[in-house]
């Protein structure tokens, strides 16, 4: 499929190829002599088909899944409440999600509450409000785990982060399946999330990245279904048509997209967790629209972009941003329902209050929009210096990954048992994985624009989402582990560039030519993978190593 019409659109309908169907190595198993010469080579080639068998087999389809969300699990849930102390931004977002459960809005606290509130002292908030940045979702799920488990408990203000992360593992790999139409890129995917470190990290710890990441993604699922329910429902109603004998016009518009307000719900809740948000919201906008047009052009409408942008745009608009800004309004239903709300009355502050055309808007309304801008200004102004800020034209290579949490103790010093003793939890991905995944995006980034494959469209869509829009600020403070929100497409992109090159992914590629040799490469680096993580684990983790150990880790200079 290497027409013009694939950006974005291409054939909803696609075979089953690749590895599902045997190669041609198989098919001549059958037609080989019996001799004592072919004898080693046939045994080859059938354990290669048993191999296949395997991986194609209802059994797989289940036990691969499972296997990879059972890891995903274990690597995110061991030993998550150490340290029990807070962690890096935890300090605002943990003890803002108690206040916000406790009282409906986030209060202020009183110096040095952060040892206090670890060991036990959970009550000396006041009842002041305090000016926070980012909407109240996240805060709001962080604190569900700590009304469970108690505020002061470290693995209660953490599991529902960690929960998530082992969702976004089995969210990816519904994901892949869709995208690829394979089982086993599907089980692949996951398994590069399950035990990439940048992704265990913010599992392990209570900050609102792995939620925005999480919604985002339930957002670009929703859009890769309503891309096939929209596709199946214009051919339906070019199909009438042509029976009826009519002309196609500029085509139908299409209200009925139950995806598509799903995908508003989606991308709501990401808005709902950060602002950030925003940029998914605005891209898969645009990106529906383009869909729309090359879908109509297939389709064989005359006027197919007039009739995307004029017609079809303004209900696809009807369908997706109210919803996003309706659950955006819902989040702060605590903020409403309350009176002590930071800037909470600030309509009835005398000469705050709009007059003339927009009197008649309500206080509250008028003062969440003044919030909202007080926000906005304090986000675009941010340029504080902070030693692990990382520049997001670094963060592709992994230049500066943030330190998290750092104790140095000496012999016999908290349960050392080396002359120096590190903890750390550091938010380095996996080097292999990583650095894989970043040339992937820069090959399929290639493959776009000479092939305009749909898959590769959609992935890269993700990455402009994610990614781009940080390219606008590169004088604001921000940091490494902010790639997590994008990094569920720099997999999916590292796992369509394995498939297309072993021949997996229906449509794209040119067949399985060296496939064998590609599978024993594959395997071979993904052991590679898996002892890399493993041997960073300690530095994901907080686990007590000796000084030595800690600087082995360190690859980079501006790893330190």
């Amino acid at each position: 499929m290497h027409g013009d019409a694939g950006v974005f659109g291409g054939d909803h309908r696609r075979g089953r190829e690749g590895l599902d169907e045997p190669t041609g190595d198989v098919a001549e198993v059958s037609d080989r002599g019996g001799s004592e010469d072919d004898h080693a080579p046939s045994l080859a080639v059938a354990a290669h088909y048993d191999g296949q068998v395997l991986l194609n087999s209802r059994w797989f389809s289940w036990a691969g899944p499972l296997a990879v969300t059972a890891l995903a699990a274990i690597l995110r849930l061991w030993n998550l409440g150490s340290p029990r102390s807070l962690v890096f931004d935890e300090t605002f977002y943990v003890k803002d999600a108690w206040t916000l459960f406790t009282n409906g809005y986030e209060s202020t606290w009183p110096d040095k509450a952060d040892a206090l509130f670890a060991s036990g002292h959970t009550d000396i908030f006041t009842m002041n409000p305090a000016f926070v940045v980012h909407p109240p979702l996240g805060k709001w799920l962080i604190s569900l785990g700590m009304a469970a488990f108690g505020p002061d408990s470290s693995w209660g203000w953490r599991i529902v982060t960690a929960v998530i992360g082992v969702l976004a593992v089995v969210l990816l790999m519904l994901i892949a399946k869709k995208l690829f139409g394979s089982t086993v890129l599907a089980v692949l995917a996951g398994f590069l999330f399950a035990i990439d470190g940048n992704a265990i990290v913010m599992s392990r710890v209570a900050l609102l990245d792995n939620s925005v990441m999480f919604f985002a993604l339930l957002g670009f699922g929703a859009v890769l279904l309503d891309r096939d329910w929209h596709a199946g429902r214009l051919d339906e109603w070019m199909a009438r048509r042509r029976e009826a004998g009519r002309e196609p016009g500029w085509g139908p518009t299409l209200w009925w997209r139950p995806w598509l307000l799903a995908a508003g719900l989606a991308f709501g809740l990401t808005c709902s967790v950060k602002w950030s948000g925003l940029y998914f919201l605005a891209a898969f906008g645009v990106y529906l629209v383009v869909v729309d047009a090359l879908a109509r052009r297939r389709a064989g409408v005359a006027f197919w972009w007039s009739a995307a942008v004029l017609k079809q745009a303004p209900a696809t608009f009807l369908l997706l941003v109210p919803v996003a800004v309706t659950t955006f309004l819902l989040s702060w239903t605590g903020w409403f329902v309350t009176s002590a709300g930071f800037y909470r009355n600030w309509a009835a502050s005398p000469g705050a209050a709009w007059t003339g055309a927009l009197a008649w808007v309500p206080d509250s309304v008028q003062s969440f929009w003044h919030y909202q801008v007080a926000a906005y200004t304090y986000h675009v102004g941010l340029a504080t210096p902070h030693p692990y800020q990382a520049n997001p034209l670094t963060w592709l290579f992994m230049i500066r990954p943030t330190s998290m949490y750092y104790r140095g103790s000496s012999l016999g010093e908290n349960g050392c048992d080396f002359s120096t003793c590190s903890e750390a939890i550091t938010g380095i991905a996996n080097p292999l994985i990583w650095w894989a995944a970043t040339a992937a995006i820069l090959y399929l980034v290639y493959r776009l624009a000479r092939y305009r494959e749909w898959q590769v469209g959609l992935i890269l869509m993700g990455m402009v989402a994610g990614y781009l829009p940080w390219l606008m600020y590169l004088g604001r403070t921000v940091f490494q582990f902010y790639t997590i929100a994008f990094e569920p497409y720099l997999l999916l992109g590292l796992t369509c560039a394995i498939g297309i090159f072993l021949g997996l992914v229906p449509g794209l590629g040119d067949g399985a030519s060296g496939r064998r040799t590609g599978i024993r490469v594959l395997v071979g680096s993904l052991v590679a993978a898996a002892l890399v993580s493993a041997y960073f684990y300690p530095l994901w983790t907080g686990t007590q190593t000796s000084f030595l150990f800690w600087q082995l880790h360190i690859w980079l200079p501006s790893w330190r």
